[in-house]
């Protein structure tokens, strides 16, 4: 075998141009099969975080009528929906693989928080418990967090994300100023940040729509202290903080069951849901599956062509080489040997070219990246599966002239010279 591997690198060396023709078939094919897959996969996971965000496992579980969470700004709250009590936490704490609980009051207010004459035009107000935080994956950037004493004493203080303190106060420390919700001052004393840094891609009018909180910033308030601002009580939403990405389906599911299960209300359309995030990206991934799919088959194509190439060049070899074989045969050599030294150096070719054709799609797929602004994920599974493949297509097309080399008469053979 390493013998004829030898032997392989010397035909294949002494046939430079020949030999690089030869391969460009394979080259280009498994270099556009590695280029589409690295785009895919890295398109993939750039959907994936951009909806999970940033690792932080979080899953809200809201109050929806229909396919819609429930707005109570204008309307009315439905009787038959129960707040959620410590009971009902501690139940949702026991399910698997859920690390944190929190519930919050959310609104979008759009002119009813105020720094002097400054609105935070947009911006969301949120109503929280102690443990929002820890379940959001978000940390103080400076000042403090609520206390208990905040949410049972109805004290009438703020924390700002970092987005609402730079749009309230232009650049100043927000901590110790006074701001107005709803005409009620609020003392703000921290400031939160993200964990983990995280800046969603915005490509669509979805993506804008779903990261609208993000970029707008929020007001976080003690929960208790909601009916102050907002006149009356409102059912409160639930967030998940789980062990793995995975597990996020089946605990908001699981949680919305056990919140279900309490409520009594006439409208059948009114329950809550979970965001489903992993469902979502499973989606939108398989939008634009089809076309990728399609481009992987006409990459294939090339791929064809290219093992057609490898045949006929091969065959071509056999009628140069019909003399060496001839003498071969002639001073002992078996059919098995021939054809072995054939098939080899057919393999030796496709592999070759499938590993220049791996470097060169990684390089297109970089390149790629740059010029469109797409993210790339390199696969270490998909390249050794295109060398692998590229040996196959060697075996296969390398067989017919392989064969027909094994099977020269000898006689004949060494009468062609």
């Amino acid at each position: 075998m390493l013998e004829n591997i030898k032997l392989s690198f010397q035909g294949i060396w002494s046939h430079k141009m020949r030999s690089f023709l030869t391969m460009l078939g394979i080259i280009i094919g498994i270099a556009a099969i590695i280029a589409i897959v690295s785009t895919i996969q890295g398109t993939n996971e750039q959907i994936e975080k951009n909806l999970i965000g940033s690792g932080e496992n979080k899953v809200d579980v809201q109050l929806c009528q229909g396919d819609w969470a429930m707005d109570f700004t204008y309307n009315g709250v439905p009787s038959g929906i129960p707040s959620v009590t410590e009971d009902v936490i501690k139940e949702l704490s026991e399910i698997d693989n859920v690390v944190s609980v929190a519930k919050y009051l959310r609104r979008q207010d759009y002119d009813g928080v105020y720094y002097l004459n400054t609105s935070l035009s947009g911006g969301y107000v949120c109503g929280i418990d102690d443990q929002y935080f820890h379940a959001c994956g978000y940390v103080l950037k400076g000042g403090r967090g609520f206390t208990q004493e905040d949410l049972k004493g109805f004290n009438k203080v703020a924390i700002l994300d970092e987005n609402s303190e730079k749009a309230l106060f232009q650049g100043d420390s927000a901590i110790g100023k006074t701001i107005e919700i709803q005409k009620e001052p609020y003392v703000v004393i921290g400031v939160v940040t993200p964990k983990e840094e995280f800046e969603p891609v915005i490509n669509t009018i979805e993506d804008y729509y779903n990261y609208s909180e993000v970029r707008a910033g929020s007001v976080y308030i003690p929960n208790t202290t909601w009916p102050i601002v907002y006149s009356f009580d409102e059912p409160e939403n639930i967030v998940l903080k789980t062990t793995t990405t995975e597990a996020m389906t089946k605990a908001g599911k699981e949680a919305a069951n056990i919140l279900n299960a309490r409520l009594s209300v006439s409208d059948d359309s009114i329950k809550y849901k979970a965001q489903d995030i992993m469902e979502q990206a499973k989606n939108i991934q398989q939008l634009s599956q089809s076309t990728n799919t399609m481009l992987i088959w006409i990459a294939g194509i090339s791929l064809l062509v290219g093992g057609i190439g490898v045949m006929n060049i091969m065959l071509v070899s056999v009628t140069e080489r019909t003399s060496e074989i001839g003498l071969k045969k002639a001073i002992g050599a078996r059919k098995n040997t021939i054809l072995g030294q054939f098939l080899t150096e057919a393999v030796v070719l496709t592999s070759l070219g499938g590993i220049i054709g791996v470097v060169v799609g990684v390089a297109l797929a970089e390149i790629i990246s740059k010029i469109n602004e797409t993210p790339v994920a390199i696969s270490i599974p998909a390249a050794i599966f295109a060398v692998l493949f590229s040996m196959v297509i060697g075996i296969v097309f390398g067989l017919l002239p392989s064969y027909k080399a094994a099977n020269l008469d000898p006689i004949e053979a060494l009468r062609r010279e």
